[in-house]
């Protein structure tokens, strides 16, 4: 857990006095720009009501291979129709795939320095009894909260019973979402800066901003010309104290 020094205001960013609102689909250990986004905002959508898209983020991401290079971990599912929306997506427990994923970051140990606490907090979110992918995503993010000492005001969409407007275009989820809760500014990464059209938001009285995370590189044990960048929070937690991981949560432009 993390020590006194968090409640130092030089290493927590203020958050805005307006209350803030972000929706992602609900990825697997997902890399730090998704956490700084749960952080930095007052209230986090898993966002499961849309078509499920294979090898994207939600059923696997990436950590670092024994040697050089990066691999998958990541949770089996079970045979699903392509039109499958998310949050009916089933994982496939017939498999021993929480002993696999935990065989696969053994190779972490001998090089670590936060191993073992990376390790509990893995453990922690993978115990769950679901077969829902959705809820053990929720789990694992609460887990790296926790740890992390972060809010987890988070909620999922299909179980918020939540009337919107009728959506006529994608990038209008963000903004019926917000009007039916009343959040009056709302964040996205920056992928999707061309995708929204901002005069909608303005004419709703909805702030829209893009939050722009540094992605800082950090000594992986494998030498600097060998450093991965954008791997897994998972990753991040092995080489980084909780400390270290906030200053990196808060090193971020809105654009």
């Amino acid at each position: 857990m993390l020590n006194n020094s968090l409640n130092n205001t030089n290493l927590i960013k203020t958050k805005t006095p307006q209350k803030t609102l972000a929706i992602m689909q609900p990825y697997f250990f997902p890399y730090i720009g998704y956490i700084s986004l749960i952080k930095n905002t007052d209230k986090f959508i898993l966002f499961d009501t849309v078509q499920f898209i294979r090898h994207g983020w939600i059923e696997r991401n990436r950590v670092l291979k024994p040697e050089l290079g990066w691999q998958y971990v990541g949770v089996p599912l079970a045979k699903h129709e392509q039109s499958t929306l998310i949050k009916d997506i089933k994982i496939d427990n017939s498999q021993n795939w929480k002993d696999k994923l935990l065989a696969q970051l053994q190779h972490y140990k001998k090089k670590s320095p936060f191993y073992k606490q990376t390790i509990n907090v893995i453990q922690k979110g993978l115990d769950t009894d679901t077969d829902s992918i959705v809820k053990m995503n929720y789990s694992t993010l609460k887990s790296v909260c926790e740890y992390l000492e972060i809010p987890f005001d988070c909620e999922i969409f299909s179980e918020m019973n939540v009337e919107v407007d009728t959506v006529n275009a994608p990038d209008e989820w963000a903004l019926n979402i917000c009007k039916a809760i009343g959040y009056k500014e709302y964040w996205n990464p920056p992928g999707g800066i061309e995708f929204f059209d901002r005069s909608k938001y303005e004419k709703a009285g909805i702030d829209l901003k893009f939050q722009q995370v540094n992605i800082t590189p950090y000594p992986q044990r494998r030498g600097p010309e060998n450093i991965e960048t954008g791997l897994s929070i998972i990753d991040v937690m092995m080489f980084n104290s909780p400390e270290q991981i906030h200053r990196m949560l808060d090193d971020y432009e809105l654009l």
